[in-house]
């Protein structure tokens, strides 16, 4: 009897994880390939980057050997202007993605929007500086406000992960988007 109510218990508990997978929701039973699986799924449908870089996806994928982290959130690029990333470098160990409401944008500053970066670290990597954050998973930000004059800067927030800085960049940004926008690199 013990026997026949495992295997209903592990069927059962396969059912709700097929029909969990259905609704974006993963449900973990007491079977450790369950969890496995539930977790994979999530993990495949969540790490999708921003639709915006789809373009781009091959060229860096080809040409760099960090760890890509793209956000899968963007300020205003859900609206009236599309908004197109723009490889200006990428290397072995750097890529710098810009961020226009033109994908012929050369970040001039009607059509710039920000920037997506990352670079391995070495010896010669300056500290980090800026109002220091918490975000996803605990790891330590560091915000740096945009500057206005004729034009506005970038407001930026750095962090690193795995012997790689990552950065994210708004033209006359604000904290909150920018922390909403690494969040969403960092968490898969």
């Amino acid at each position: 009897m013990m026997f026949g109510l495992r295997n209903f218990s592990g069927a059962f508990a396969a059912i709700l994880l097929v029909s969990s997978s259905l609704s974006g929701l993963a449900i973990a039973s007491t079977n450790t390939q369950s969890q496995k699986i539930a977790q994979s799924q999530v993990e495949t449908v969540d790490s999708q980057p921003h639709p915006v870089f789809k373009a781009i996806l091959p060229r860096l994928r080809q040409k760099i050997k960090i760890r890509l982290l793209l956000p899968k959130f963007i300020p205003e690029s859900d609206g009236a202007n599309p908004v197109y990333a723009i490889v200006e470098n990428a290397t072995l160990r750097k890529y710098d993605i810009l961020l226009g409401f033109s994908p012929d944008c050369t970040g001039g500053t009607a059509c710039r929007l920000g920037v997506v970066t990352a670079e391995a670290i070495t010896r010669k990597t300056p500290k980090l500086t800026g109002k220091r954050v918490v975000l996803a998973k605990g790891i330590k930000g560091y915000f740096v406000d945009s500057t206005c004059g004729a034009n506005c800067s970038d407001a930026t927030l750095t962090w690193r992960l795995q012997g790689v800085q990552y950065t994210v960049g708004l033209k006359a940004g604000d904290r909150a988007s920018l922390i909403k926008m690494a969040n969403s690199a960092i968490n898969p």
